[in-house]
């Protein structure tokens, strides 16, 4: 059984997190029946875990490599011996339901890794003799993860994991109402491909009920397979089938929703599995809202960028919203976007394990419970998300480092929302024109476009987030700028760069006017003779910059600035 994970992320420790993943040397029915059960019984919705048997870790906790492995042999003797021991696995209530585990043979460094994937079980909590090996009784005790480690529950831990029974999460439970023909075989396969499993290696001629089985997506007994709601999330073209309101709705307010609440913009709704809206909601902020300043400081050679909102500040926020939002709650997630900042309201609200003062100070917000541990899981493979409790303090961090002020998050006593308020950065709220249309792949020469192909979506968003106001000038230069000089360039992937180029020089010469060699060290695109070839002499020739002293070109105290029609660009 292959695993649905690359095995270098685990033994990397990437896209899974430490407490997560267990080294062990050598095989020790015993110990490792006991993290076994641990994992499977879950107490703090971590999601289960990995034991990977035939690898020792360093002093940083990483696997040493190469790799010791095991001797295929041990191996094959090891996996016939676990199927008696998963047999001793009892369930919640002492029933008598084993949990099987799922293994799979790794080649790494040359050696043979027993790689042991533990999901959280359907019927937790999960005991285990103390010892699997005794041929007599040995007391059947629960075990739980503490940070990395496994401990026998005890006191009032025990009785913790006691009332799990039969608490499965949300995402992880089986839905009548989903069939396995609602998931789409291509999302599936995308996704196994883009995480490097080797699910995918043989995809194509395989039942899709078979390979959601080996990814833990089905539930309930062999003659009643049930699709678990995460499998729709995740890859259902149409998972608001199933989960109503399942969608993003932006909204904007070019003069502000207390100053004018009358005059609105409502974008098409954002609907899909979650990655796609995701994806989607974070293309149209990233174009359509984040604007970038380029200025260039007197004391300074080096030019300052500073954006209206950072990038990595949405991206977190949007992501925590539809990662713990409750998919029972029949409300979309709401982005509002004002001059002065973007609201992003998420339901329900944060666990009450998180104090109200952690929610008050907005820094982190570790809930001992997550509502959708398996959903993360998946975000997490595919670099969505970092891990628990890491979401609020990147977002803050990355408005400290832009010298924008804090998020706030707000909810109400019943915690029936999750509000996040983040900012414009207060020096750029003037200039913060919220634009109501999308500009789309730049409408200029055809063979522009065939030379950018995928970059066109960065140029793109180069062009709608520069503080430039006259967009359809600008792409109107910079088809210019590609027939008279750039379609004459061998290397094609330099385009791009002097496009984004052209439009930074732009905004700094807006701020004051500069030498080429300081236009050349802010824009680093090489020598001044480039730099004046390829983009400074074609805007004269054009007429939006000009020489501050014209009848000597060449002297050494030449600076550049914009002309009346450069500057018609930013005040259209």
């Amino acid at each position: 059984m292959a695993l649905p994970i690359n095995i270098e992320d685990l033994l990397n420790k990437q896209k899974v997190e430490d407490n997560r993943i267990e080294f062990k040397r050598g095989w020790n029915p015993d110990k490792i029946y006991h993290t076994i059960c641990a994992f499977a019984t879950d107490l703090d919705n971590i999601g289960g875990g990995y034991i990977l048997v035939g690898v020792e870790q360093d002093e940083n906790g990483i696997a040493k490599r190469p790799v010791k492995g095991l001797p295929i042999e041990t191996i094959d003797e090891i996996m016939k011996d676990m199927v008696g021991y998963d047999a001793k696995i009892t369930s919640s209530n002492l029933r008598s339901i084993s949990y099987n585990t799922r293994v799979s043979k790794e080649e790494v460094d040359g050696q043979t890794v027993l790689a042991i994937w533990v999901p959280t079980g359907s019927n937790r909590p999960y005991c285990v003799p103390e010892s699997v090996i005794s041929k007599g009784k040995s007391p059947l005790k629960y075990y739980i993860r503490s940070k990395a480690s496994t401990i026998e529950a005890r006191g009032e831990t025990l009785d913790e994991v006691r009332a799990l029974a039969d608490r499965t999460p949300f995402d992880e439970r089986g839905n009548e109402a989903i069939k396995i023909e609602d998931i789409s075989g291509v999302l599936v396969y995308e996704h196994l491909k883009t995480v490097k499993s080797k699910l995918a290696e043989n995809f194509a001629g395989r039942p899709l009920e078979d390979i959601l089985d080996e990814m833990n997506l089905l539930t309930g007994p062999s003659e009643n397979r049930l699709v678990k709601n995460v499998a729709a999330m995740m890859f259902c073209e149409h998972p608001e089938k199933f989960f109503p309101a399942t969608q993003v709705d932006i909204v904007l307010f070019p003069e502000g929703s207390i100053e004018n609440p009358d005059i609105l913009v409502e974008v098409p709704k954002i609907v899909g599995p979650v990655p796609k809206m995701i994806s989607e909601a974070l293309s149209y902020l990233r174009t359509n809202v984040i604007k970038k300043r380029i200025s260039k400081p007197d004391d300074n050679e080096k030019s300052d960028k500073a954006y209206n909102y950072p990038y990595q500040a949405f991206e977190e926020a949007v992501v925590n919203a539809l990662y713990h939002r409750d998919y029972q709650e029949r409300e979309p997630v709401e982005i509002t976007i004002e001059p002065t900042h973007i609201d992003i309201l998420s339901y329900s609200g944060p666990d009450r394990s998180i104090t109200t003062e952690a929610i008050k100070a907005a820094q982190r917000l570790k809930a001992r419970r997550y509502r959708n541990r398996r959903l993360g899981d998946f975000l997490k493979e595919l670099d969505l998300t970092e891990g628990r409790a890491t979401g609020i303090p990147t977002i803050q961090k990355s408005l400290r480092e832009n010298g924008s002020d804090k998020a706030v998050i707000d909810t109400d006593e019943d915690r029936t929302y999750f509000l996040m308020t983040i900012p414009c950065r207060e020096d750029m709220i003037d200039s913060n024109r919220l634009e109501t249309s999308t500009v789309s792949h730049p409408d200029i020469d055809t063979r522009l476009l065939q030379i950018l192909g995928q970059s066109i979506v960065q140029v793109n968003d180069a062009v709608n987030q520069s503080i430039i106001v006259d967009k359809g000038r600008l792409l109107q230069i910079l088809g210019q700028m590609f027939v008279q000089v750039w379609k004459r360039i061998r290397d094609k992937d330099m385009v791009p760069k002097l496009i984004m180029g052209t439009i930074d020089l732009l905004c700094l010469l807006n701020e004051s006017e500069m030498t080429a060699n300081a236009i050349a060290h802010n824009l680093e695109i090489g020598s001044t003779k480039d730099l004046k070839r390829k983009i400074l002499f074609p805007l004269i020739d054009n007429g939006y910059i000009s020489m501050t002293n014209p009848d000597k070109p060449t002297s050494a105290k030449q600076a550049y600035r914009l002309t009346q029609l450069g500057y018609k660009l930013f005040n259209s």
